[in-house]
């Protein structure tokens, strides 16, 4: 131990100021140092602490002190002092320095904080309420007022169902379901373990109520509810299922887990499976055996659209990876008579396009498959029978 007489290093104040503005640099800047490539221009390796020096003499300018241009052996001195002092981590910043948490600048941080009020109100995660409330206090110490809180932009898109247990109990609406463990779902999600969870409502089959073991994947918030992807402990199949529709009846079966690698796998063809289909549906476990392995023929499906919705469906170049688009031009004036519409889709999400393309009402006609023809000759026959009666 040193004795109480020994001179610090930093007790010259240049030295001392230089690690002040050395912290500084950090606060303000970052991530810097950080480069997207291994090597510059020039074939050699990245070297982090140039770019440190140059925003480190930014700094001293601004704050009105003048510094000679350090050497990188010095300011590698500085930050191996920040290390002993836990200011810095010990893990190399191979994506650039920063201290802490405090990854973001200002202008990051204002998209971040967008993006969570926008997934805290609408989306209304009660996790992410919490998160934000706190932000919220800690950040108007910055002074920015209005222009860091401001949602510049926003997702709209809300929920259909209560998620928050709070809200819940306030309006007497309380339904008892996995909305109250997300913490315990979360934990399992990043470890990977098998859990328990009791699927107590089925609109489609209303008896079909029962315990269901797997490892949950990832939550997923589409169009009106959250979804949890999950995968079956034993078969290995995957699905999506409304988080709502379970009860707060939760077990843990393996808290060992299987680790991210496994997790991310699964994760991975899940959302292969989602691209590839319409909707959320991911198929049975035979269908979508024979799908992952490649052995499952896709169905062709073709669409027409007329009057008003050919341009709304026009302007959906990315609606789907295999879709094609072509307008028929009417042979007399040359205005376009209507707008075919394909895509190759697993035979498990005709049913959820065939929704989809029914809110178009009169303007949309089946042209293949025939069974999606017929479904929707008998849709619109109903419809008019209900009218006429």
């Amino acid at each position: 131990m040193s004795s109480t007489g020994t001179i610090h290093s930093y007790s010259d104040t240049q030295a001392f100021e230089r690690l002040m503005l050395l912290i500084a640099t950090l606060v303000k800047y970052p991530g810097v140092g950080y480069f997207d490539s291994p090597e510059d221009h020039s074939g050699k390796h990245h070297n982090a602490l140039q770019e440190v020096l140059v925003c480190l003499q930014d700094v001293a300018k601004e704050v009105g002190i003048n510094i000679p241009f350090y050497s990188e052996h010095t300011i590698r001195k500085d930050i191996k002092t920040l290390r002993r002092y836990s200011i810095l981590d010990q893990h190399t910043y191979r994506q650039g320095y920063y201290l802490g948490c405090g990854a973001l600048n200002r202008e990051e941080l204002q998209v971040v904080l967008n993006a969570l009020f926008s997934q805290a109100k609408y989306q209304q995660d009660p996790q992410i309420s919490q998160i934000y409330q706190v932000l919220e206090k800690r950040l108007r110490g910055l002074g920015l007022g209005e222009k860091l809180f401001y949602p510049v932009r926003t997702y709209i898109d809300r929920p259909i169902v209560y998620t928050n247990p709070e809200e819940m109990m306030s309006q007497s609406k309380y339904r008892g379901t996995l909305f109250e463990l997300l913490e315990e779902l979360e934990t399992a999600i990043i470890k990977g373990q098998v859990i328990e969870i009791y699927r107590c409502r089925n609109p489609y089959h209303s008896n079909n109520k029962h315990f269901i073991t797997v490892y949950p994947l990832q939550l997923v918030y589409s169009e009106i509810a959250w979804y949890l992807l999950h995968e079956d402990y034993q078969t290995g199949h995957l699905a999506m299922s409304r988080l709502d529709r379970f009860s707060d009846e939760f077990k843990l079966i393996d808290a060992s887990g299987r680790g991210k690698e496994k997790q991310w796998k699964s994760l991975q063809i899940g959302h292969k499976l989602l691209k590839a289909g319409w909707g959320h549906y991911l198929g049975t476990s035979l269908e979508q055996q024979l799908e992952r392995q490649g052995k499952l023929p896709f169905v062709k499906v073709i669409v027409r659209f007329f009057g008003e919705a050919m341009a709304f469906i026009q302007e959906g170049e990315k609606r789907h990876l295999k879709q094609e688009i072509s307008l028929e031009k009417n042979a007399k004036d040359g205005n376009p008579e209507y707008l075919e519409y394909s895509v190759d889709l697993p035979r498990r999400s005709l049913s959820e396009f065939c929704y989809w393309a029914c809110r178009f009402m009169g303007n949309v006609q089946f042209i293949a498959p025939p069974e999606l023809v017929e479904r929707h000759r008998n849709m619109a026959q109903e419809l008019l029978n209900k009218y006429s009666s």
